[in-house]
């Protein structure tokens, strides 16, 4: 036996409350060395010693490159639970594994055992629920409409009371996105997701100037309002980007220190400043990157903090929007986002918190900051696998196996999957313009486990390798083409089928040969199997 490789840790993703009454367990151990695993468990503060144990039989759920995993739900009436397993190799050797550590017959102090302290409440996930069935469809402002099927194409450029200015490229406006709501239902969406529309000087929108205004290149809050009252009347959820790690060049805190320095009132709101300020390439202050256009916000600061707390309550309040996406989460403090999650739950109970993580997100996903990130790793493994050919259908497998393990089964059921965004090349560029490479990508995404996410124009064939190639306008035409009509199919599918919105993903089998994959969605009894022909 490989115990090296056997892994379990108590109080982690590898516990997950479900309900007030059950558990999901899970164990790792080395690729087809364990047989069986056992699991029992107890009442951690039973009368009787030693313990009574209960026995369940733990099922391998997923194998990945070097690992197998086995997983059991346990449902008990205890509030406290403590458990062990008991490991049976493929040569039929037995030990036991408890927080001791491995011995060779069953532990007997409840001392050494796994604990789980105490079924609360508090730890349920509390994900919203309405985003465990959702469609995303991702939206660059500038890029996409300003009018009904049309997008102007003509920039602007617009002076601002402060003496700062805000411009645009292509001329999309929140009107523009609201006159293709049609289009959007049409397709199956039920959530946009809209990149940064708050007052700006750039075309991005990535630099804020204001955070409580609308930037007058896409409209007024009006619009907005009446453009988040229209989705929702259609059944469609609004998610906006928040940009808390960094500020733009023109924000308030920044100019005042510009010029006032150390006596400025804002001097503690920037991470890292040096005086008097250098506004220069490179700059010598904290930035995102090293934009100096972009300096790095304080947020561990108490008054930076509850501004950003505020901004993320107002456009709840003010428009009724579901949602926020928030930009570089990984470079922010952990505290500050626990105080946000808390101050706009408490406006708007099921809102939704999507973190930009480019990595692994364990540490965001504890339930006290996000409720999913941006899932770069699924966007990673269809690149190398439908658009660069680099690895096998079985390491394709393995990968996406690996991936799902990654978090406790609550959240990788919600994470963003997507196959590009604003901030990476097109996928079709990627497929070196193979539409059924795509295609195949696309059908995948919207079969399996997790939050499927459209790049505007992904559906139009839309390509690009360079920044304002990938943000390119929007190709409209009244007449849906043949990619459109497939997503339009897929989503419909996917939007009909309890099973592919909420279902655990489960791989059937995995034909080398012939390049045929087979999974699985399970969900409350339901069970939908996709068989996919992966030749191109």
């Amino acid at each position: 036996m490989n115990t090296a490789a056997i892994e379990h840790k108590a109080l982690s993703d590898d516990v997950c409350l479900l309900d007030e009454q059950t558990l999901l367990i899970r164990i790792h151990a080395a690729r087809k060395d364990l047989q069986q695993c056992l699991l029992y468990y107890g009442d951690r503060v039973s009368v009787e010693d030693p313990v009574p144990m209960r026995e369940l039989e733990m099922e391998r759920i997923a194998s990945d490159e070097d690992k197998d995993y086995f997983e059991v739900r346990v449902r008990t009436g205890y509030t406290r639970v403590c458990y062990y397993f008991r490991l049976v190799d493929r040569e039929g050797r037995a030990l036991y594994l408890s927080e001791y550590g491995f011995i060779d017959r069953a532990p007997r102090a409840r001392s050494q055992f796994f604990q789980f302290p105490y079924l609360r409440r508090e730890y349920l996930s509390t994900v919203p629920d309405w985003a465990r069935d959702m469609v995303m469809y991702h939206i660059f402002p500038d890029s996409f409409a300003s009018g009904h099927r049309t997008i102007s194409g003509k920039g602007k450029f617009i002076r601002l009371e402060n003496g700062e200015h805000s411009e645009s490229l292509h001329g999309g406006t929140l009107q523009g996105i609201e006159a293709n709501l049609d289009y959007l239902e049409n397709l199956g969406i039920t959530c946009i997701y809209l990149n940064p529309i708050f007052e700006a000087a750039s075309y991005h929108k990535y630099d804020t100037i204001d955070y409580f205004k609308i930037d007058p290149c896409f409209g007024s809050k009006d619009d907005l309002i009446h453009l988040v009252s229209a989705c929702h009347e259609r059944g469609i959820k609004v998610i906006l980007d928040g940009v808390f790690n960094h500020c733009g060049a023109g924000f308030e805190a920044f100019r005042d220190v510009r010029q006032k320095g150390k006596q400025s009132a804002y001097k503690d709101w920037f991470y890292q400043m040096n005086y008097p300020v250098c506004y220069q390439d490179p700059p010598d202050y904290a930035c995102f990157a090293y934009v100096k256009e972009m300096p790095k916000l304080n947020t561990s600061n108490k008054d930076v903090s509850d501004y950003f707390c505020r901004v993320g309550q107002y456009w709840i309040r003010e428009a009724d929007i579901d949602g926020w996406r928030l930009d570089v989460a990984n470079e922010i403090d952990h505290d500050f986002w626990r105080q946000f999650r808390k101050a706009v739950k408490a406006v708007k109970a099921d809102v939704f918190l999507i973190g930009e993580v480019w990595e692994d997100s364990n540490v965001w996903l504890a339930g006290d900051q996000f409720d999913s990130t941006m899932n770069y790793r699924f966007a990673d493994i269809c690149r190398a696998y439908f658009a660069r050919k680099e690895i096998s259908l079985t390491e394709f497998d393995q990968k996406i196996n690996r991936m799902y393990m990654r978090y406790r089964y609550t959240t990788a059921s919600v994470q963003m999957n997507f196959l590009d965004t604003h901030d990476i090349s097109r996928f079709l560029s990627a497929c070196d313009g193979d539409v059924n490479r795509l295609k195949k990508a696309l059908y995948f995404m919207f079969m399996t486990e997790g939050i499927p996410s459209v790049f505007y124009g992904d559906e139009c064939q839309l390509t690009g390798v360079e920044e304002k190639d990938y943000r390119q306008p929007m190709k409209w035409s009244e007449q849906l083409s043949d990619l459109q009509e497939c997503c339009r199919k897929w989503i419909g599918k996917r939007n009909q089928s309890p099973a592919l919105r909420r279902g655990r993903f489960r791989t059937v089998s995995v034909d080398e040969e012939n390049k045929i994959y087979t999974f699985r969605r399970e969900y409350e009894g339901e069970c939908e199997t996709i068989t996919m022909d992966m030749n191109f």
